[in-house]
């Protein structure tokens, strides 16, 4: 079972950072498409959109050893932990709203790993980005696009499946991730250089309902929150026995968890 917690809109971030390993690759390899160069531009800085608990930006301050990196969230839990744990004075934090984002310090790269697809219409603040970076600077988007996948499905299964149902008739969970190519058109008229691909990670879990612990420090954690604690408790034995069916463990004690991930990297013209 999920070990409910009290109701919340703050990230838990232990939690979060308990899948920290499978979180962590596809921000590593987003890291490894950005330019060299454009960790080198004095008077600029690369900003982590959406940080969490800082992580990415210290291997961000680590990969560009000469440039400021400033992180923006805007969870106070998430930047609590970044700052506790961040020694690099190079490395610094603030609060901020993603949809309402205005740099500080110019950007030679503005890098996100796994937050835009947090904001409704967010494919609209694309070209708005692009638009802050000078020409050869970088827009570096990860997002997952697991919407379709038993693990999400069964979000709604479970809430739909016990007398929370009408509290949670409203939750619709995360906003949908589009295909490919309408990203792709929407920067493409902005963009020098533009890639755009999905990769579809075979994530190795273990442990005792471990897809539906992975999810619940972030697609699930609407849900969660809508309910008290008896019910979360109910709620969470349903979703994590749908999803251990689903995703059943084998005989070696790993759980094969499939997730898709959309890329995006675009050099400003």
């Amino acid at each position: 079972m999920i070990v409910p917690q009290e109701a919340s809109t703050v990230w838990d971030a232990n939690l979060y950072l308990k899948f920290a390993d499978a979180r962590m690759r596809p921000a590593i390899d987003l890291m490894g498409r950005l330019d060299p160069a454009n960790g080198a531009r004095p008077d600029h800085a690369i900003y982590d959109l959406g940080c969490g608990a800082g992580n990415i930006s210290r291997l961000l301050a680590e990969r560009f050893a000469t440039s400021r990196v400033i992180g923006i969230d805007s969870s106070e839990e998430m930047l609590a932990k970044a700052r506790s744990q961040t020694a690099d004075k190079r490395v610094t934090f603030a609060k901020g709203d993603l949809a309402a984002f205005k740099p500080e310090v110019p950007p030679s790269i503005l890098y996100s790993n796994a937050a835009y697809q947090w904001l409704p219409g967010h494919i609209d603040l694309f070209p708005g980005l692009m638009k802050l970076l000078p020409s050869g600077g970088q827009l570096a988007i990860q997002m997952p696009r697991n919407h379709d996948a038993p693990s999400h499905a069964l979000m709604r299964t479970a809430a739909e499946a016990g007398p929370w149902r009408d509290k949670l008739a409203g939750i619709g969970g995360l906003p949908r991730v589009h295909e490919p190519a309408r990203y792709y058109d929407v920067l493409k008229p902005l963009s020098a250089e533009l890639e755009v691909w999905e990769t579809i990670y075979q994530q190795v879990l273990t442990g005792k309902d471990p897809v539906a612990q992975y999810t619940a420090s972030t697609g699930l954690r609407p849900f969660l929150e809508a309910l008290d604690a008896a019910e979360r408790t109910a709620f969470s034995d349903t979703y994590a026995r749908l999803t251990a069916e689903a995703y059943p463990t084998r005989p070696d004690g790993i759980t094969l968890f499939p997730f898709r991930r959309l890329f995006i990297v675009a050099r400003r013209a």
